[in-house]
This record gives C-alpha cells, structure tokens and sequence, in this order.
C-alpha cells in the first residue's frame, strides 16, 4: 500500500499482541480504526514475555531500557506519559564487565554520564578519556542524524536521501557505512575491555562488531551519555502499560487465536482465516507476527513480495540460549546488567556467524539480575537471574526445557555457561544454589513465535539490511497490508517497534514527512 492520500478509518486486523501489534491496535483506534488483535499465544508480549515458577518472574527477552525519548513520545501521543506508565529507576553502575580470570584483568564497572565514562576509560588507558570524549559527541551527531532523518521515514520517497542538507554530509558519513564499527573502535583504543564496550552493542543491533556499519557507534550514545533505566515490575510492566493503552483505544485483544492465512480479493487484503477455521473480515490487515513468517506462510507465493528467495540472501540476528536461573542467596558479584567478555573476541562472533553450527565456548554473554532493583521479581532471600548467550540462529541445536529436561546439548551448554559464570565472577557454589532453572533456545524460538530460523532478535542491522534497505512497513503486493515489528523499518528493540507501530500510522496518514507525528492523536 502506497502512500498519497489519507486513509479513511474503518476495520483492522492486527496480527500478533507483541509490543508492535499492541502499539500498532493503540495508535490505530487512536485514529479512528475498529481493531482487533489476534495473539497466537495464551499471553501478550511476544518475544517481550513473561515465565513464572515457584515465586519468580522472569523476563524472557528485552532487559535493556534505552531511547527513553522514543517511549515517552510514543505515549504523548497517547495522551499519557512514560512517567505515568511506569516507575523508571536509573541503574547505577549502568553494568559491569568481567573478563576471563586467565588474562589478570580486573572487572570494570560502566557508570552512565559523560564525566563518568570518560574517568574511567582513562584509568584503564591512559589518553583513553579525551578520546572516549570525541568518540561520544560523534556518537551523539550520528544517533541525532538517526532520529532526524532515518528512523522515522517510511521510504515511500527517496526524498529524505536526497536532501541537500544530507547529502553535504556525505564526506562524513560514508566512511561511518563503509567501515565495520570493530575497525573504527579499534584505530581509537588499545585496552580490550574498552574495545570490548564500545564493541558489543553490534549484538543488540543483531550483529557483530565485524559486520555492522561503524555508523552504529551511535549507541555507545545511548549507554555511556543518556543512561540506563530499568521499570521497576520488569520488561511486562512496558507490555501491560501498552497493552491498557490499546484497550482503551477501543481494541479488541483475543488470545489463543492462531492465523493461518490473510484473506485477498483483486490484491487487497480483505481479513484474515485463523486455524480454527473463523474468518475475521476487515478492510486493513496489520502483521506484526515474524516478517518471514507473514510472507511465506501466511500469503500465497504470487502476493509474497519477499519470497524465500529473498531470505536466502539475508541474515537473521544471532540466536539465544536463554538460561532462567532462580537462585539461593545473594548475589552481590553481579550488576543489575553484567557482560562477560571472552578473550578471543573475534573467534567468539565467528562461532555464532560462521558457516559452522557451535555454541561459543568460553562465551561472551549477558546476565541481568533483576532483583538487585526490583524485590518483585524473586522470594526473599533469593535472586532472579536471566542469562543470554548469543548463538548461531539454528533451530537443529535442540530445544530448551524447565529443570534440565530440555535436549542433552542444549542442557551441557547451559551447565558449561553456569561453571563460566561462577568462575569469572567469583561464585563458586552458583550450580549448587539453582532451585528453578529453564533453558530456551532457537528452536523454542522458532516454534513459540514463528521466528525465522529461531533468530532472537530479527534481521541484523548490516549495512545491506537497514534503513532504505530493510523491509518497509507495507506490502508492495497487497494493498490494505502493513507491516510492523523486529524485521521491518527502522528494526530492532523495542523502541524501534514503537516506532515502526508509528510507521503504519504515517504511511495511512500520507504523511511523508522525516519525523515523527508531530500532532497529538487523542485517545
């Protein structure tokens, strides 16, 4: 569906109750649509769910709050505000970084704030401040670049492109699209855990240093100059806080109700058929379900406008293998947000994005404990971890499964990532703590959300695979059909899919305008 003229408000479907198909129901019956969601599932979220077992809460995807402008604008619009949404707390240290024992380096803790960031990395690398400095305020240029006149067009025109004020730009950026970000943290820094920091954001971008555009230092802008926040309650409480916004935008949410195709009459999308074998009629369709699920499973191959053989020429993010540890005791050896970083850098990415299938081993990885902020998320006396190891996006590694009854491989891994952990981080009796543990791997990934080749993330943000590149927010086949979510413009994270609810908004609107929607929609 091409932009122009306005679209005038009727029925729509929206296809999934994640983040984007939530925020995708709220700003549509904000507009005027009658909406209905159809989540697969028997509880919102998406990849941004929720487990429970024996008093803990996990969070079983995002952990990181970061671009708290893009959540506090998606809920002016809605009439509301982030801080009457949720309770926000800054994290301090931001998170903590250990590297493995053998190397003799010590731990670092990253505190937010330009003064803080900078004193640190000249006390581990002498000169290494003032550069850390020009480093940021060329990250902060870029990620303003992003925000100005990237992340909020709909590409339905290549005018943005050809803005005169861009275009005298190009001197500057085209070094930032043609050099990976690996090489352009490594010529500034010798240290490497200072590489290591500045390096690693690539993974919540759904690539590696050594793959994603430099451009994307832009992030260091986010963790090191804004700050990290956490929602007291977890990552739910931002899906629940949406989720009360749709409903009293008039939606209609119905769980447990799987889509098995979208229904077309002369290229038009009129509704959709679900397994059950109902028939939902409406006069725009809303897909925020996996991209490569939408197209390949849900269309006929004559509609499909990215076909599998445009996803044979892609890459997907990493995989996970997610652990949810409930643990005895406390905990104070880890951050709110802690990193361990292998030594072998460039073999560890090599490992998940090669042509080889293996869990990296020592991983680099990721730890979040919760309950060092939020006494909710764990019983007295105990601590709620959720650790993620990046792997190759491989549903045939195995499946995960709850107290160690996930496949064999999958379950060795999980116990060589928690003898990691205890040993890096000082913890030597972690395994015999563990009261609730569960293991989720691609393959859950790709049969609990349809996520193509059981990617965590979406498509990686290579250069090829954003912004003009990256899948746009309709079907070039079917009219009335949107798109929203992870693999869709602008891409990855939950501020990304806010914005790309936003995107279907615009494009509905015939508003090809570079920002964000500037007027106030009333609930």
């Amino acid at each position: 569906m091409s932009g122009g003229e306005p679209r005038t408000p009727g029925t729509a479907v929206v296809i999934g109750g994640g983040i984007a198909g939530l925020a995708s129901a709220a700003l549509l019956g904000a507009e005027g649509w009658s909406v209905t969601v159809l989540e697969a599932r028997d509880d919102v979220g998406g990849r941004a769910g929720s487990w429970e077992r024996d008093g803990f809460r996990f969070d079983t995807g995002p952990s990181w709050y970061l671009m708290p402008e893009v959540f506090d604008h998606f809920f002016r619009l809605l009439g509301t505000t982030a801080e009457e949404q949720l309770n926000l707390v800054p994290l301090d240290p931001a998170y903590r970084v250990y590297s493995d024992p053998a190397t003799g380096r010590e731990h670092l803790d990253v505190r937010s704030g330009r003064e803080a960031a900078t004193a640190l990395f000249e006390s581990v690398e002498p000169g290494a401040g003032a550069r850390l400095a020009a480093y940021l305020d060329s990250a902060g240029d870029a990620y303003d670049l992003a925000v100005t006149r990237f992340l909020y067009d709909t590409y339905e025109t290549t005018a943005g492109l050809r803005d005169p004020a861009l275009l005298r730009r190009l001197p500057q950026l085209a070094p930032l699209l043609t050099r990976s970000l690996a090489s352009y943290v490594d010529r500034r820094f010798d240290d490497p855990r200072l590489r290591q920091i500045l390096g690693y954001p690539a993974v919540f971008l759904g690539g590696s240093p050594y793959g994603v555009p430099s451009l994307y230092h832009l992030m260091s802008h986010l963790d090191l100059d804004d700050g990290v926040l956490y929602p007291q309650g977890g990552f739910t409480e931002i899906i629940r806080a949406v989720e009360r916004l749709a409903v009293a935008s008039g939606a209609r949410i119905e769980t447990g109700a799987r889509v098995a195709g979208i229904d077309t009459a002369a290229g038009a999308a009129t509704g959709v058929t679900l397994h059950d074998g109902r028939k939902i009629a409406a006069d725009l369709v809303v897909s925020t379900a996996d991209l490569h699920h939408t197209e390949t499973t849900l269309l006929p191959r004559e509609l499909q406008t990215y076909p599998e053989s445009w996803w044979s020429k892609r890459a997907p993010s990493p995989g996970a293998l997610l652990l949810l540890l409930g643990v005895e005791g406390s905990l104070p050896q880890l951050a709110h947000h802690t990193l361990l970083f292998a030594d072998d850098w460039r073999t560890n990415f090599d490992d998940i994005f090669g042509s080889d299938t293996r869990i990296p081993d020592p991983a680099s990885l990721y730890v979040c404990r919760p309950s060092a902020t939020d006494p909710s998320v764990a019983p007295p006396g105990h601590e709620n971890l959720f650790v993620l190891v990046p792997v190759p996006a491989d549903p045939s590694l195995g499946r995960g499964g709850v107290d160690g009854a996930g496949d064999p491989g999958i379950e060795a891994a999980a116990d060589r990532v928690i003898e990691q952990l205890a040993r890096w981080c000082d913890i030597p009796d972690l395994a015999d703590r563990i009261v609730v543990r569960r293991t989720i791997t691609p393959g859950d990934f790709e049969a609990d959300l349809g996520s193509w080749r059981g990617n965590a993330l979406g498509l990686a943000h290579t250069l090829g695979q954003s912004a003009v590149f990256r899948p746009r927010n309709a079907s070039r086949k079917v009219t009335g059909l949107s798109y929203a979510g992870g693999s869709a413009l602008p891409g990855i994270g939950l501020p990304m899919c806010l914005i790309s609810a936003e995107l279907v908004v615009k494009r509905l609107r015939g508003d090809r305008s570079l920002g964000p929607i500037a007027e106030p929609v009333k609930v």
